[in-house]
């Protein structure tokens, strides 16, 4: 074979593999639809049906406008393109994972939240929130069916010299039957974001109306507080102290609840679950005190081994989830080891999610059909 013969063939299978690159990437679909998330008679930011996010920001002046998704911006820009009438607009390289999702706007250096969408408390400020729809979001949808109510209550804290919020969820029959009384679920959010994350990211309050309205749980309290009782920045989780938090929720949030509320008043019917963060909290505080939780929850926030818990008899379950694109092995393997010491263990993995809100979500759908049972 001459050398004119395999420069023709080579230069033919080039562009071959060239072409079936091309072809097997499938064309950006024109069937963007405003974002469930935005601000009233907002078009933008706008998603389409494979995923995909389109940003449009007016800025006539600006030299450069950037956004940034994930939690802080940590997950890369997308640089927007100036139009002739002072827009910029862009869309994602590629499609976003299902779920929700921070992000930011960077123009000239200074960042900014997107007028176009509400904002989410994240990373310790309000950032701007995109949803991507996903193939499972009927379990969180809004749907007609009997709703819960999640109130506000100010609780009187003397371990930090003041009064502390926190939110409380009540199943739609609460205010109908006076006499029922209910177990508590003590729910943690993750670091940067307060005790707003599990209902305005999370659904949390959704994800339970239409877990009761199908059958497939017991109804039960959510109560959800600021866990933030140092000052961490992130990278900082070593020296963040839980004994301040510790007091507020066991000396002081909890009996503030079983006073207000009617609960089953005791340990068997007392649960604690945290995302991250939250987990951290969780796992700390139900080792400590055995006493006072007898359902633990660990949402992307380690794992429990049998050596480190004191009485098995007052564990009645250990939750452990991630993502499936976190620390999948990890979770299962604490919860084989968990079983094989006799403990009611259960793991759960999200898949093609990371340390996200759509891990949260589904791992609370899990969770809260294994409560109290």
């Amino acid at each position: 074979m001459n050398k004119k013969l395999i420069v023709v063939l080579l230069l033919t299978l080039t562009a071959v593999s060239m072409s079936q690159a091309q072809t097997s990437q499938p064309a950006i679909k024109e069937d963007f639809k405003p974002s469930v998330l935005n601000q009233h008679m907002q078009d933008y930011p706008m998603v389409n049906s494979q995923g995909y996010a389109r940003f449009r920001i007016i800025a006539p002046e600006a030299k450069s406008v950037v956004v940034s998704l994930g939690l802080g911006g940590t997950r890369g820009g997308t640089p927007l393109s100036k139009a002739d009438d002072g827009s910029w607009m862009a869309t994602t390289a590629g499609p976003l994972e299902e779920g929700f999702h921070y992000y930011r706007i960077t123009v000239d250096g200074a960042t900014f939240n997107d007028p176009g969408t509400h904002t989410f408390y994240g990373s310790v400020r309000l950032e701007s929130g995109i949803e991507i729809p996903a193939h499972d979001q009927d379990f969180y949808t809004l749907k007609n069916v009997p709703h819960g109510r999640v109130q506000q209550i100010l609780f009187p804290s003397p371990g930090t010299s003041t009064s502390r919020r926190a939110f409380v969820y009540t199943p739609p029959d609460y205010d109908r039957d006076q006499k029922k009384r209910y177990p508590v679920l003590y729910l943690q959010h993750g670091w940067g974001e307060d005790e707003t994350a599990w209902t305005n990211q999370g659904r949390a309050h959704l994800i339970m109306d239409n877990l009761i309205a199908e059958g497939k749980i017991n109804p039960f309290l959510i109560v959800m507080t600021y866990g933030m009782t140092n000052d961490v920045r992130m990278g900082g989780m070593r020296d963040f102290k839980i004994e301040p938090f510790q007091t507020v929720l066991i000396d002081e949030l909890i009996p503030y609840i079983d006073a207000n509320f009617r609960t089953n008043a005791d340990q068997l019917h007392r649960a604690m679950a945290g995302l991250s963060m939250g987990g951290m909290e969780t796992k700390t505080i139900t080792l400590a005190r055995p006493d006072i939780f007898s359902h633990y929850g660990l949402l992307s926030g380690g794992t429990y081994n049998p050596t480190e818990i004191k009485d098995k008899s007052k564990v009645k379950l250990i939750f452990m989830s991630c993502g499936s694109f976190e620390n999948p092995d990890g979770v299962t393997k604490a919860a084989a080891v968990l079983k094989e010491a006799g403990f009611n263990a259960v793991s759960y993995v999200s898949e093609g999610t990371r340390h996200e809100f759509q891990t949260w979500r589904r791992s609370l759908y899990q969770l809260a059909q294994l409560l109290f049972r």
